[in-house]
């Protein structure tokens, strides 16, 4: 089985974990497409506080997609990048719910 290297985010130095959520929580919902900034802040106000500093790290990679190509992959008209589709999945199932 191979193991899925997913590319890790370097935070600012010296960053301290509030400052890292707070910058995080602001990209995504300052993205350019409206229903991007809608779901990726219900997915942050859920589980950002919740992740570890690897998700976190994810999560900040992720967030460096184009917007087009993160909203085809969350409404499932594409399949998402293997290095992200459980993270993706998660956001399907947390903020794109009913």
């Amino acid at each position: 089985m191979t193991q899925i290297q997913i590319p890790r985010a370097v935070p600012p130095e010296n960053e301290s974990p509030e400052h890292r959520l707070k910058r995080l929580r602001m990209r995504s919902m300052r993205r350019g497409i409206k229903e991007m900034d809608i779901i990726l802040v219900r997915y942050c106000d859920a589980r950002l506080a919740l992740m570890d500093a690897a998700m976190l790290d994810t999560y900040e990679v992720l967030l460096e997609e184009n917007d087009q190509d993160l909203y085809q992959w969350v409404s499932g008209q594409i399949e998402a990048p293997e290095s992200l589709r459980q993270m993706i999945a998660d956001i399907k199932a947390t903020a794109c719910a009913p």
